[in-house]
């Protein structure tokens, strides 16, 4: 669960292998692409270098020019399972680059661009080191903040973010995202939230929280719609649940990736309970967070929902396109009453359609969803966007917002192609 990089720029003896072959980057898509994230497996990479051990990177040029790559190691083994870096793609560009064995990566200046973590209140009310893996206690409440200032978790729970957006999940039985917006590329969420006299839902420098939560599933967690002899009802995730594990897997500089496993989730009295997974990602230079949401089973007629909320906005918008498909809303919905443009993107074909949630009774309420297919150990893939106007002047109209949907749903659907 560690990423290995240069971030210095000292230099470091690069030993590079004899062995070195030449990959090729295509951009299928006619729209040119900023910060796109490759993805090199190892199994992959060990096709190409046969003489690739387990300790050893790879480094990867451009016109001799060595690229910045983060070393993934997912699963905790100590021996890296990705190696990622983020290219600059203009529309239909075929790059190629040079990929060697070495004994170091590659000493590249970096710039952090992403970041995830966990922290608890420590007894003096200051907070601590990061922690890589933590559990929830069971059917954990939400802080009181009329009792106590600060919460158990700083912000509450896992936070994560990139250059141009942040967000934060409750590790409590609400489970639901929220949203920082932000005005400065720099990483934030280690201070944000630690002083209680300086509060995160007032506008600062750095950003604010724009996010009305409320009983929604907030910016894009997870219910479980299952049949009942009442009807259809939705749960949200966190409630009843044996462990909610929380792991760290990387934290930038280029990407960062945590998950969150429901183990043993008793979801409705008197049925086989569940394990579902969902693992986040974040990279570089995106509006949006990817998750990937696996179960280790699937209850008949059982969907897996997301969803966007619906305070101070009454209507969403379809998207469809090159079979990706979703919706967005956009309005002046943040808590700064400014414009903010929030939007959900899957694969056409996994989504079983769609609705709006206001009954005030309900867990879940406040509420446009996506309802999407599951299948046993089979990860469903969605990505849920924000466009904060104070972010980007691009996001002051919804047409600036729909446009960056509309690419993003395009490339979605065109990943770049490596060979």
């Amino acid at each position: 669960m560690k990423s290995f990089f240069l971030a210095t720029g000292v230099a470091i003896g690069m030993s590079v292998s004899a062995q070195t072959k030449t990959i090729t980057v295509i951009n299928p898509s006619s729209l040119d692409r900023s910060d796109e994230l490759v993805i090199l497996k190892r199994e992959w990479v060990k096709h190409k270098l046969p003489a690739l051990t387990a300790h050893q990177y790879v480094v990867i040029t451009d016109k001799n020019v060595p690229q910045l790559v983060q070393y993934d190691d997912l699963d905790g083994d100590g021996v890296w399972d990705e190696a990622v870096l983020l290219l600059n793609m203009t529309a239909k560009q075929k790059r190629r680059l040079t990929i060697a064995v070495s004994e170091h990566p590659a000493a590249v200046k970096a710039v952090v661009r992403t970041y995830v973590r966990q922290k608890h209140r420590l007894p003096d009310g200051g907070f601590g080191s990061v922690v890589t893996t933590d559990s929830m206690p069971y059917n954990n409440p939400p802080t009181d903040f009329s009792k106590q200032q600060l919460p158990p978790y700083l912000t509450e729970g896992p936070a994560w973010e990139n250059d141009k957006v942040g967000f934060r999940k409750y590790f409590d039985t609400r489970n639901a995202n929220d949203i920082w917006g932000k005005r400065v590329p720099y990483m934030v969420l280690d201070d944000v939230g630690a002083d209680p006299s300086k509060s995160y839902h007032n506008l600062s420098d750095w950003g604010m929280d724009i996010l009305k939560v409320g009983k929604s599933l907030g910016a894009g967690a997870l219910a479980l719609k299952v049949k009942t002899a009442a009807g259809d009802s939705l749960i949200r995730f966190g409630s009843n649940t044996g462990q909610v594990i929380y792991k760290q897997l990387s934290s930038g500089p280029l990407r960062s990736v945590f998950k969150i496993t429901y183990e043993n989730w008793q979801y409705l009295p008197g049925v086989a309970p569940l394990t579902v997974t969902e693992q986040i990602s974040i990279w570089g230079g995106q509006y949006f967070f990817e998750n990937r949401v696996t179960f280790s089973s699937v209850p008949a007629t059982a969907s897996l929902v997301t969803g966007t909320i619906d305070f101070y906005s009454q209507q969403d918008y379809k998207i469809n396109k090159k079979g990706i498909a979703g919706l967005y809303t956009y309005d002046p919905q943040s808590e700064n009453k400014d414009q903010l443009g929030l939007g959900i993107l899957s694969y056409a074909k996994d989504i079983k359609g769609f609705d709006h949630i206001t009954t005030p009774s309900t867990d879940v309420t406040n509420v446009f969803t996506v309802d999407l297919k599951v299948s046993a150990n089979k990860p469903v893939v969605y990505r849920y966007y924000v466009g904060w106007e104070l972010t980007d002047k691009a996001f002051a109209t919804q047409q600036g917002f729909e446009k960056m949907l509309s690419s993003e749903a395009e490339k979605f659907a065109q990943p770049l192609k490596i060979r």
